[in-house]
């Protein structure tokens, strides 16, 4: 059986200094040992699903595990207590994004959404408008009237939001308005009402996407792809 010792070493020997200098551009701070993506692949991989062990890394405090735990953690034993603590722990929008790809894989995507979305920290808030943009994307059951309110509050209060929230609504629009013709022309409406959005990307290149032509673009993807998969 492989220990949460074990793999800590693991990944103190996989990290690099040029990948913990990239990390702290992106607003990354404590214990990094800098372990590339790749790396996190291949151990995730190799561990599968490993709750205990997810739970032990997470515990640990370094980036590196803590990511490493959101991949090989079980989603059927993500409890509200687990995800309330380990939500309770975000401290940059790294980390927070990768808690969002695990929790929308436990089936409360929808509920952790509305409640972290009505949060007053930008991490918990960021965490639910990345989820609703997952939802956005990956729930088709859900009715286009789910998603209008959400269109609203965006256009009324993204100006006001804080930096990586604004971000995260920004995402969320852009992943509604490829749903459907209806929420593509609403999400428009919204995009051209609110203008450029500005987030401070840190010490990196990043750069915010115009949803306007982010949605535009994917739409004509989207309906290229489904006339080509219909039959002459």
């Amino acid at each position: 059986m492989t220990t949460a010792q074990e793999v800590l070493a693991e990944l103190e020997a996989l990290g690099n200094e040029q990948t913990r200098k990239t990390y702290r551009r992106h607003g990354i701070s404590g214990e990094i040992y800098g372990v590339s993506y790749a790396n996190l692949g291949a151990l995730r991989k190799r561990l599968k699903i490993n709750h205990t062990l997810a739970r032990q890394l997470w515990d640990s405090g370094n980036h590196d595990a803590r990511i490493l735990a959101t991949l090989i953690a079980d989603p059927a034993q993500a409890d509200e207590q687990l995800i309330t603590a380990w939500a309770g722990d975000l401290r940059d929008h790294v980390l927070t994004d990768a808690l969002v790809g695990f929790v929308s894989k436990t089936g409360a995507a929808r509920t952790w959404t509305e409640r972290w979305i009505n949060t007053n920290g930008e991490w918990t808030a960021r965490a639910g408008w990345h989820l609703l943009g997952q939802l956005a994307m990956n729930d088709p059951a859900l009715p286009d009237t789910f998603f209008e309110p959400y269109l609203a509050r965006i256009e009324r209060d993204i100006g006001a939001e804080k930096n990586r929230v604004r971000q995260a609504m920004n995402n969320a629009l852009i992943a509604i308005g490829m749903r459907s013709d209806a929420l593509e022309a609403r999400a428009l409406v919204v995009a051209k009402a609110i203008g450029k959005v500005n987030v401070d990307h840190g010490d990196t290149s990043c750069k915010t996407p115009d949803a306007s032509s982010y949605i535009r673009k994917g739409r004509e993807r989207q309906r290229l792809r489904a006339a080509q998969a219909t039959p002459a």
